[in-house]
């Protein structure tokens, strides 16, 4: 009988979770892959071991799914009619608006006491609050509260804050620390394909860009560099003054909101806050966010941003800039933004940090840029 129940357990073994068998490192790996917000909170309703885990993630990425204003008192009891509101984001504060995920972010504000009476009440619980259509907001202070070891912070807006005409392309990138360090703006009044050209941008990118002065006149007569007489009174100035201001309060913006995260994840080695639409990209490294929390930034008395320091400002313009390709961009100017009271020494080898602010086409239509004439502005603080 003995030999015969032996028999019987190796034909029909007890159930074994091979998941189990994974060590932490394996499992927070993965995690750190998965990095979304709400996926990590779905992760922590799965089981204890997920729900102690998901705190130590060192990759995170908040996604915003919608801007709502901050000035209503009532706060989540108006999401949903606030949300409707034409409101600039560039003066709200952003909050994460989740539908449908309430038991899941309610978890990760628990991850410091679970217990597996609260585990198995979620588990039951998550569809029916699905199917309830719920819906909840936080702001990306409250989700990440309770994450321990987050090194690097990405958060993405829905949409970019500045509200351009159709065609027009407008980007920009801003390194802080306590303040502006830096900001690179491209724009362009057109973009356009020339479905004639031969190239790629994949060879644009390995190349040393000594063609690039060739390119640079394709099109146009008589384009010596210069800055044309109609560019100053057919209101291109006015418009270019405009993409910068509105730039760098954006930037500025995006940077006043970051403080109390910032302040309170001391492990935080790198963060980016950018937009769906990839307009604007604001980032801070190691040095950048040690410096802003022993060096409290200077706020605007106007409004909820960081007060932008008197600037020194480098212009390059393209009537017509044809990059390698094919796309044509009309009016194409490229701005580098650097505090006036920063160190001349630093202000330095322009080419290559202005160039790497973009991703490719743009980076190569910075590099034909730089190598025009340059134009110096100055702008006071404001």
């Amino acid at each position: 009988m003995a030999s015969i129940r032996l028999d019987l357990s190796r034909i029909h073994p007890e159930p074994f979770d091979h998941f189990d068998r994974l060590p932490d490192s394996v499992i927070l790996l993965i995690f750190n892959k998965i990095g979304d917000v709400k996926a990590l909170g779905r992760c922590c309703v799965v089981s204890r071991r997920f729900h102690s885990l998901v705190p130590q993630v060192d990759t995170v990425i908040v996604r915003v799914d919608c801007v709502i204003s901050d000035d209503d008192p009532a706060g989540a009891a108006s999401a949903s009619t606030a949300s409707d509101k034409s409101r600039h984001p560039i003066s709200s504060i952003f909050r994460v608006f989740i539908s449908g995920l309430f038991k899941p972010l309610q978890s990760l504000t628990q991850l410091i006491n679970p217990s597996s009476r609260r585990l198995a009440s979620i588990s039951e619980e998550f569809d029916n609050e699905t199917e309830q259509n719920s819906v909840t907001h936080h702001s990306p202070t409250q989700v990440l509260k309770n994450f321990n070891e987050i090194k690097l912070l990405r958060i993405e807006l829905p949409s970019g804050e500045l509200g351009v005409d159709e065609g027009i392309l407008l980007k920009w990138k801003a390194d802080f620390g306590s303040t502006l360090d830096n900001c690179v703006i491209l724009g362009a009044s057109s973009v356009v394909q020339n479905m004639n050209s031969s190239y790629d941008c994949s060879s644009a990118c390995t190349d040393n860009g000594n063609n690039n002065n060739n390119n640079n006149n394709n099109g146009v007569e008589n384009d010596n560099g210069s800055i044309p007489e109609s560019f100053y009174t057919n209101g291109g100035l006015k418009l270019r003054v405009v993409w910068t201001i509105s730039s760098l309060i954006a930037a500025s913006a995006r940077h006043y909101l970051l403080q109390p995260i910032i302040a309170e994840h001391k492990t935080l080695e790198r963060l980016v806050l950018t937009d769906a639409d990839g307009q604007g990209v604001l980032s801070m490294n190691k040095e950048q966010l040690e410096e802003l929390r022993v060096k409290p930034l200077s706020a605007s008395s106007a409004s909820k941003r960081t007060l932008v320091p008197a600037l020194n400002m480098r212009l390059w313009y393209a009537p017509h800039l044809e990059l390698p390709n094919g796309m044509v961009l009309k009016g194409a100017t490229l701005v580098a933004i650097r505090p006036s009271e920063q160190p001349k020494k630093e202000m330095v080898s322009e080419g290559n940090w202005v160039a790497s602010a973009f991703e490719e086409p743009f980076g190569t239509a910075a590099r034909m840029l730089v190598k025009r004439r340059t134009y110096c502005l100055e702008m006071n603080s404001f």
